[in-house]
C-alpha cells in the first residue's frame, strides 16, 4: 500500500489554496453588500448578459470563452438562485438566458466589485515587484507550449 499522497502539501496546494481564499473574499464580500446567493462564477456571465443578453447558452459559452457545459451547469446555478431565467430558442433546442430583475438589479455592484478585484490584483502585482504578472505570464506560455494533460499523461506513462 502507498502512503496518501494528499497528507504532504505539495505546491499545487498552496497555490489553490491562495486562489480559493481569494475566491471566498470576494463571495464574501456580497454578503457584506447585503446580497446572498451570489457565487463568483456568476459575475462575468451575468455582466455580459447584461450587456449583450439575451443569449442562447452556446452564444453566451462562446462570449465568455468556456464550454457548453460548463456555462450550462452555470445559468442552472443562475437560475436557483434567482439571477436568471431562461425560455426555449427558436429551434426548441436551445435555450435563451436572460437576466431576472434581481439579477440586473445587481450588475452595477458586479461590475464594482470586478474593477475592485482587478485593482487590488494590480496593487498586489506592484507590492510583489510584478510577481503576480511574470508568474501568470509564465504559467501561461509553458502552458501554451505542453498542455497540463500532456505533462500529467508524461508523469504518468513515462
Amino acid at each position: 500500500m502507498t502512503s496518501d499522497p494528499t497528507r504532504d502539501p505539495g505546491r499545487w496546494d498552496t497555490l489553490f489554496s491562495l486562489l480559493k481564499q481569494m475566491d471566498s473574499d470576494i463571495e464574501d464580500l456580497y454578503v457584506r453588500r447585503g446580497v446572498e446567493g451570489v457565487r463568483s462564477r456568476f459575475v462575468r456571465p451575468m455582466i455580459r448578459l447584461a450587456h449583450e443578453g439575451p443569449l442562447t447558452i452556446a452564444a453566451l459559452a462562446a462570449s465568455l470563452e468556456a464550454t457548453h457545459s460548463a456555462t450550462s451547469q452555470t445559468v442552472q446555478a443562475m437560475k436557483r438562485a434567482g439571477f436568471a431565467t431562461s425560455t426555449p430558442g427558436t429551434d426548441g433546442r436551445t435555450q435563451v438566458v436572460s437576466l431576472t430583475e434581481q439579477g440586473a438589479d445587481l450588475v452595477p455592484l458586479l461590475e464594482a466589485e470586478w474593477r475592485a478585484t482587478e485593482a487590488v490584483v494590480a496593487a498586489l502585482d506592484d507590492e510583489l515587484d510584478g510577481a503576480v504578472t511574470a508568474l501568470s505570464t509564465r504559467l501561461a506560455q509553458a502552458l501554451e507550449a505542453r498542455p497540463m494533460g500532456q505533462r500529467l499523461d508524461e508523469q504518468l506513462d513515462p
